[in-house]
C-alpha cells in the first residue's frame, strides 16, 4: 500500500504533536506516514505518491489556518480521490468533552465547533471521508503579552483555567488511535475491489 501523508496547520505545535502521534499510530499499525507543515509543503507538494491522507489544522478566532484552507481549494480533487479525512484542532471541542460542565454548555461547544467546520467546508468545497474535532491544548508558556490575555480571556469563556503559570493539554490521545483504526478500515474497503464485497 501507499503511504500516508498527515498535512496540518499550526501556530502554536498542538496540531503538529497531533500529526507526529497519528503518524506514529499509523507506523504502530504497519503503515508508512509522512508528516508535512501545509505551510511549506503547499507549493511543491505531489499527492500521487500518497495512498491515504490526513489533514489537520488548529482553529483560531473561530477560523482555520489559512495555508490549509489554501491547500484544500487547490488540492480538493486529490483529496477527495484518497478519500482524506480532517481533524478540526481547537479549544472549543475541549469545552464540549469536559464532563463537568452542563450538558446545555457542552451542547452550545460542539454547536461551535460544528460551524467552525462547515464554515470550512463550505468555502472550500471539500468532503472529506471523515471529519473529528479534536481537543487542543492552552500553551500559555508559548505565548506572548497580547496573545496571552486573550486566550485567557477565552479560557475563562469557555470555562478553562485562566492560571498562566502551566500549559494545559487536553487531547484524547486514545481517540485519535481509534480515529485511526477508522481511517485504515476506510482505505481498506476503498482497495478492496467491488465484487469481493458482493454477498457469495
Amino acid at each position: 500500500m501507499k503511504p500516508f501523508v498527515i498535512l496540518y496547520a499550526t501556530r502554536e505545535g498542538q496540531t503538529r504533536r497531533i500529526a507526529e502521534h497519528i503518524q506514529s499510530a499509523l507506523r504502530d499499525r504497519g503503515q508508512t506516514a509522512f508528516v508535512r507543515n501545509a505551510r511549506e509543503a503547499r507549493e511543491r507538494l505531489s499527492l500521487e505518491r500518497y495512498g491515504g491522507a490526513i489533514v489537520a489544522a488548529s482553529v483560531h478566532v473561530g477560523k482555520h489556518e489559512p495555508e490549509i484552507i489554501e491547500l484544500i481549494k487547490s488540492r480538493r480533487d486529490e483529496l477527495e480521490e484518497l478519500d482524506a479525512a480532517f481533524l478540526s484542532v481547537s479549544l472549543a471541542e475541549a469545552s464540549a468533552e469536559d464532563s463537568s460542565r452542563s450538558p446545555e454548555a457542552r451542547a452550545g461547544a460542539a454547536a461551535q465547533v460544528q460551524q467552525v467546520i462547515d464554515r470550512l467546508l463550505a468555502e472550500t468545497g471539500w468532503r472529506p471521508r471523515r471529519v473529528k474535532a479534536v481537543a487542543g491544548a492552552l500553551l500559555y508558556s508559548k505565548y506572548n503579552f497580547i496573545v496571552r490575555f486573550f486566550m485567557k480571556r477565552m479560557a475563562k469563556k469557555s470555562s478553562l483555567s485562566t492560571e498562566t503559570s502551566r500549559d494545559y493539554e487536553f487531547t484524547d490521545w486514545k481517540a485519535l488511535d481509534a480515529f485511526v483504526d477508522q481511517v485504515l478500515s476506510d482505505q481498506l474497503v476503498r482497495a478492496t475491489p467491488e465484487d469481493a464485497l458482493a454477498p457469495a
